[in-house]
């Protein structure tokens, strides 16, 4: 297994060390709504947005994020894979 970059391993993690349900009338219920919440918000703390960018062009910002977010979700899907 390959190690993950800072930035996967912090969606990793928030994903993990998000609660992942509770017991509800002595029944476990799963939150993975929960989970990929945390997971969600981890990557977009990992975004890096480039906050210079032209008036006429405020499209390159997102831009920017776009190929962060493909990236992660790329390293991730091959976690384990190896």
């Amino acid at each position: 297994m390959t190690d993950l970059s800072p930035q996967a391993q912090a969606v990793m993690n928030a994903y993990k060390e998000a609660r992942d349900g509770k017991y509800i009338n002595g029944e476990w219920i799963q939150d993975e709504a929960g989970q990929v919440a945390a997971a969600l918000r981890a990557v977009a703390e990992q975004c890096q947005i480039e906050r210079n960018y032209h008036p006429d062009y405020p499209e390159t910002e997102w831009v920017v994020v776009a190929s962060d977010l493909t990236a992660i979700a790329a390293e991730l899907e091959g976690y384990g894979q190896a």
